[in-house]
């Protein structure tokens, strides 16, 4: 009886941990996919622009629309697939399939709501933002801004249909959507940039504009393709109210309510990464302003290429981070309604180590390859590549930011989450006028990477005192996956140190070929490690055991 209760809870384990990797590993994939995209179409996007000065210009110019756009876009829709996602999970392991259709059919009506609002909104507080932009010129940065708000109108919809897939534990379709989403974006924002400045001869500003409005055409696909999924899989809607278990009977009215108190601590949460970004948009010119003597073209070229270029770049990194935060939500969730706190510890353990396992060699290596990788995107710079080193590093807090404030509330812990959330940004907000003082454009990227390491601090006290996860434990495997990635960060500096006396990195063939052979070497070391310490068993599973086994590894 015990044994068989034994194998019971392993088998148990392992469906979880089966779970938390498919589902991180596909969201993983569609983001990193889309992302590489969306870091890769700015080699002829930025070139079309003019080379590198116009390109840096047009690069903040859009980071401008963008960033309040992306605050909007949260406050509509941020909160809501991970809401979703938690809701529709938790009541169809009770069996309460009516309940899951009645989440979703009322959370369209909601977001067709917020999408409206948040599209007028924006619309007319355009001017009132663009004021306080590093932008050079208002009236441009008006123009993009008002671009974009019919993306709004659409994502709302797309994110709900996202949220209650992923409810069902099946995040393919989601990932898939984002892959097409981005390719149709990108195809009509390249086809747009180069008809426009090398057909037609057109000004930046008309090129930056149809580049942003492209959201809107990518939406659109993305939207219909969940449609047509959704009609062609297993979901509570294909159930009939009979085979609801019915012992939860909740009102339309009630339903809207839980959604929206669902979803507000997840929108805030969510927001929170934009929040910090809205900080060094609004105060960054006034700063550089007061303590340098820059001009306004150079106050908007260097933020161009700090919260524009460097951050397309670290989109690619931190994308595993938002990946595994929304596949570990459902799983969590389910977990909480079954009262299963042993296995919470154990999954919160292995979503950290799991990010951590990605975060620290990625982030290493991409402080290394920093000079040849931003030379291929956006000519060689001094400062881009320097900035790009310390956008890495701010790149494993914001990962780690986003998967603990999921779990936390996925664990109902929401008002710890947000109070961990304003104390960071508090401490972003003192520090970024010292820090803009001292070190001008880095201040930045400082103030945040302490921002956000007090909001992961504090979120991870939180998760001990309510769970009791071994702190310990997950301190020495961090440690270890640390070591390992900076061991291959010793062997990959040395090799981009000795390419250094036979090619240019100047030159942006010669920086791709440096890439490429630093980022293999790197992958191999990093590989080798984690195989020979069995690291990559305990993560990944009985995949990396046989890769082990056939290296003979053992």
């Amino acid at each position: 009886m015990n044994n068989d209760s034994n194998e019971n809870i392993k088998n148990n384990e392992e469906s979880h941990d089966s779970k938390m990797v498919s589902g991180a590993a596909w969201m993983t994939a569609g983001s990193m996919i889309s992302k590489i995209m969306g870091a890769l179409y700015v080699i002829p996007w930025f070139a079309w622009m003019g080379g590198q000065e116009p390109g840096n210009a047009a690069m903040a110019l859009f980071q401008v629309g963008y960033t309040p756009y992306g605050f909007f876009l949260a406050l509509a829709t941020a909160g809501v697939p991970s809401a979703i996602s938690k809701q529709v999970s938790y009541y169809n392991a009770l069996g309460e399939y009516e309940v899951s259709k009645g989440i979703y059919k009322q959370s369209l009506k909601i977001m067709a709501f917020t999408g409206v609002l948040s599209a007028v909104v924006m619309f007319f507080i355009a001017p009132l933002i663009a004021q306080s932009s590093p932008s050079a010129n208002t009236n441009e940065a008006v123009i993009v801004m008002r671009s974009l708000t019919p993306a709004l109108l659409i994502i709302p919809a797309q994110s709900v249909t996202r949220g209650f897939i992923q409810g069902h534990n099946n995040m393919v379709p989601s990932a898939v959507s984002q892959i097409l989403e981005q390719l149709m974006r990108i195809l009509f924002l390249l086809s747009s940039a180069y008809l426009i400045r090398q057909v037609l001869g057109g000004e930046v500003v008309t090129a930056v504009a149809y580049s942003t409005f492209a959201a809107f055409i990518g939406a659109i696909f993305s939207l219909g393709y969940l449609a047509y999924k959704i009609r062609h899989m297993k979901t509570a809607l294909d159930y009939q109210p009979e085979q609801s278990v019915g012992n939860v009977s909740v009102s339309p009215r009630q339903l809207i309510i839980n959604i929206i108190k669902t979803s507000i601590p997840f929108v805030i949460i969510a927001t929170g990464i934009l929040v910090f970004q809205m900080v060094d948009q609004l105060t960054y010119s006034p700063l550089m302003r007061q303590f340098s003597d820059m001009s306004p073209e150079m106050i908007e070229e260097t933020y161009g290429v700090t919260q524009g270029n460097a951050h397309k770049l670290i989109m690619v990194l931190t994308s595993f981070g938002t990946a595994l935060s929304i596949a570990s939500v459902p799983l969590i969730s389910d977990l909480i309604a079954k009262n299963n706190m042993n296995e919470v510890r154990r999954q919160f353990s292995k979503a950290v180590q799991l990010l951590l396992f990605a975060m620290f060699p990625a982030a290493i290596g991409m402080i290394v390859v920093a000079e040849p990788l931003y030379a291929i995107f956006y000519g060689h710079s001094n400062l881009g590549t320097s900035i790009t080193q310390v956008s890495a590093v701010m790149s494993i807090f914001v990962a780690l930011y986003a998967v603990l404030g999921n779990i936390l509330q996925a664990s109902n812990l929401t008002r710890p989450a947000i109070r961990a959330l304003l104390t960071g940004l508090l401490v972003k907000v003192i520090s970024q006028v010292l820090f803009v003082w001292l070190v001008g454009p880095y201040g930045m990227l400082l103030s945040a990477i302490l921002g956000f390491l007090v909001s992961c601090s504090m979120m991870l006290v939180i998760m001990h005192r309510n769970t009791h996860y071994s702190a310990t434990r997950l301190f020495r495997r961090s440690l270890l996956i640390f070591l390992i990635s900076l061991v291959m960060g010793v062997g990959t500096w040395l090799v981009k140190f000795g390419l250094g006396f036979f090619i240019d990195y100047n030159s942006r063939f010669d920086s791709l070929l440096a890439l490429i052979a630093i980022a293999t070497i790197g992958i191999v070391i990093f590989g080798s490690l984690a195989l020979k310490t069995r690291l990559a068993d305990r993560l990944v599973g009985a995949k990396a055991a046989s890769v082990r086994r056939k290296l003979k590894m053992n």
